[in-house]
């Protein structure tokens, strides 16, 4: 686990499992890292990546958070992603033409006592060029984005996920609400 925050913290760029699909991530903090990920992946710099986050404070930190958010979080069945308006600190290259940012609060253990080592969120892009089918498992992944990264996570490699994405909903400070993905 060092090593790889060792990694993040200067810059680098992680394939790591997620508690959806295989992502690449690198520190949501870092530009020099988050222009890296969109490199890699091939990606338009006008498509916004998500970030992760492992606790309600963290989260509570980057956005205000309407009361609607917390309850589509509690009763949700698979992970859900959640767009907010206005958030403070992050890049603006991390964000949405509009500003906004889709943020996961993270149930699984291993991104979170990553990002809570880290101590700052995390980046989260499926590990794949941009357009290209997300891997379920590690297996899935090109050798050619493995070859770009600068670390492979070993945790979870033979784990499939039971999920090819989280649920991605907009959410507004006065709770309305869009489903952007099932």
């Amino acid at each position: 686990m060092e090593n790889i925050i060792n990694i993040l913290k200067s810059g680098g760029t992680i394939l790591y499992p997620t508690d959806t699909i295989w992502g690449i991530g690198c520190d949501a903090t870092n530009i020099d890292a988050i222009n890296k990920i969109f490199d890699i992946k091939k990606r338009e710099k006008n498509k916004s990546m998500i970030i992760l986050v492992e606790t309600e404070k963290r989260l509570q930190d980057l956005v205000d958070v309407p009361e609607m958010a917390w309850e589509i979080m509690d009763l949700s069945e698979k992970p859900v992603t959640l767009v907010y308006e206005n958030p403070k600190g992050l890049p603006k290259e991390l964000l949405a033409e509009d500003g906004s940012i889709g943020i996961r609060l993270v149930k699984n253990d291993f991104c979170k006592k990553l990002i809570t080592k880290l101590n700052r969120p995390l980046v989260s892009t499926s590990a794949n060029f941009s357009g290209d089918k997300s891997p379920l498992k590690f297996s899935d992944i090109s050798k050619e984005i493995i070859d770009l990264v600068d670390y492979a996570v070993e945790e979870d490699r033979e784990k499939v996920s039971k999920y090819s994405g989280s649920s991605v909903i907009k959410i507004w400070s006065d709770n309305r609400i869009k489903v952007l993905r099932e």
